[in-house]
């Protein structure tokens, strides 16, 4: 396994509508092995022909949660606005990058309050709110303003380490993907398909991208690969885990933003089963992926997603198992190799 463009692909700056470092390492990685373009929105499209006449579009997205400059106020420091799903009890005292035109400025996230032992009990018990947070660069209210300008993008600055077979990074939601999406293609044997592999853009606030990719493609059947929640983790009922991390990769039947088409579903599982690829069903109560945007396009496409557990969504420290990656990357290509034989008719 590639750790390394993993490695990449997770430190990696773009935030939704600012792909433009991730786009930059997709096109590098399949630019010999498909057809490049891009679409209006900014969405990667990598055309890999099979040798029949069905489409299937694979949708992995390349933006992760942050923020943009709202506001600098009379000190220099900087107000936000969020880009995708932010738990402000996970934003305390971290470090950030601020994406300029001229260039990328560190700076610290921190909230607007005083010091702990300068709370009362009652300050203590009042919950954060987002908009309490600010970004401090350490510089002159002059130089602030004359570098940043509102709209500039802040992304979280998490290194990417490895754990015993855990990997961890500020991204896997959605770079783990779009490796795994990667390296199928770049495995993949004989295939009758059309693959369509579609690096995505926007997803986070409100699988845009993928939406505008599905319409123009139309395909026969959509895959979207995407981090799931393994909440295996102290504090949380079993009955609530999702998944597990070390258990394979995650077959989904649904999630709040469809229901899997059943037949893929069983397609997926079947081969799954007859391949011995480790894998575990996923019923996750909220949350969206890219299939979401496709399944309601031309009258219906049947819609699938294919994840890879998680722990700490949305954090600084978001972890899969190397275990999980590769049983992902292995299930996607040997479907697509026998995508032809999909029936998904009622």
């Amino acid at each position: 396994m590639n750790i390394d463009l993993l490695k990449e692909l997770t430190e990696a700056h773009g935030t939704s509508g600012y792909e433009d470092a991730v786009r930059e390492i997709v096109r590098r990685e399949l630019g010999g092995l498909c057809e490049i373009s891009t679409d209006s929105m900014g969405s990667l499209f990598c055309i890999k022909r099979g040798t029949g006449a069905k489409k299937v579009m694979v949708a992995a997205h390349m933006d992760e949660i942050g923020f943009v400059v709202k506001y600098i106020d009379a000190s220099g420091f900087i107000r936000l606005n969020p880009l995708g799903g932010w738990d402000p009890r996970q934003m305390n005292s971290q470090r950030v990058r601020v994406q300029t035109k001229g260039g990328s400025f560190p700076g610290v996230l921190m909230y607007g309050t005083k010091p702990a032992h300068m709370l009362s009990d009652a300050e203590k018990a009042q919950g954060q709110k987002l908009d309490d947070f600010f970004v401090d660069l350490g510089m002159s209210v002059e130089d602030v303003k004359s570098k940043v300008r509102i709209g500039d993008q802040v992304t979280m600055e998490g290194r990417f380490m490895q754990m015993g077979n855990h990997l961890t990074c500020k991204a896997m939601d959605d770079r783990v993907a779009l490796f795994v999406m990667i390296e199928a293609v770049k495995k993949l044997g004989k295939h009758e398909v059309d693959v369509y592999a579609i690096a995505t853009v926007q997803e986070e606030i409100g699988l845009r991208g993928a939406t505008a990719a599905g319409s123009a493609i139309n395909p026969d059947v959509v895959v979207a690969l995407d981090i799931t929640l393994a909440n295996d983790i102290p504090g949380v009922p079993e009955s609530e885990h999702v998944t597990k991390l070390g258990e394979g990769t995650a077959i989904k039947i649904m999630d709040s933003s469809l229901i899997c088409h059943p037949k893929v579903v069983d397609h997926f599982r079947t081969l799954a089963e007859d391949n011995n690829i480790k894998h575990q069903m996923e019923v996750l109560p909220r949350g969206g992926t890219d299939a979401g945007g496709v399944q309601r396009l031309h009258g219906g496409i049947p819609s699938f997603t294919l994840s890879i557990p998680s722990r700490y969504v949305h954090t600084v420290n978001e972890t899969v198992d190397i275990n999980d990656v590769q049983a992902s990357i292995d299930l996607l290509a040997l479907y697509l190799e026998d995508a032809h034989n999909g029936n998904y008719a009622y």
